[in-house]
């Protein structure tokens, strides 16, 4: 079991959810229960995932954990382009959740990565890299 809160994407994407919550506050109140609703869902299913993968047994459910999350971070782009579309984020917004967005789906990516190499590795240090502790194993 490992400390999600640890886990620098997990920090990326708990601070991308709190912004959207913000973000979508502004949303026109007809969107209540449609847009906002979905956004705020999809946004806060990145870390919830991350958080319920690390408090799984072994890597193979980490991993698809971590999968799930990506997903979600997947639907959370094609909502921000949606609001954007709609008229609901102005440009620089929304190009700036855009771009959150995008790099915690990068780092997921590269935390899959690991996690599926670290299964294959008797070393459970190769994860500290994701982590805010230095690896003090190098």
């Amino acid at each position: 079991m490992r400390d999600f809160r640890e886990l620098q994407v997990w920090k990326k994407s708990h601070e991308l959810t709190l912004l959207m919550y913000k973000t979508t506050a502004r949303f026109p109140m007809n969107e209540r229960f449609g847009l906002t609703s979905q956004i705020r869902r999809c946004a806060a299913s990145i870390p919830a995932n991350i958080a319920e993968g690390c408090g799984r047994r072994g890597n193979g459910e980490l991993h698809r954990f971590l999968q799930i999350a990506s997903g979600s971070g997947s639907e959370l782009e094609y909502h921000i382009l949606l609001a954007r579309d709609l008229g609901y984020l102005p440009a620089a917004l929304n190009h700036e959740l855009a771009k959150k967005t995008v790099e915690v789906r990068r780092m997921l990516t590269a935390l899959i990565q690991r996690v599926d190499a670290a299964h294959f590795s008797t070393n459970p240090s190769r994860l500290d890299h994701y982590t805010s502790r230095p690896n003090t194993n190098d």
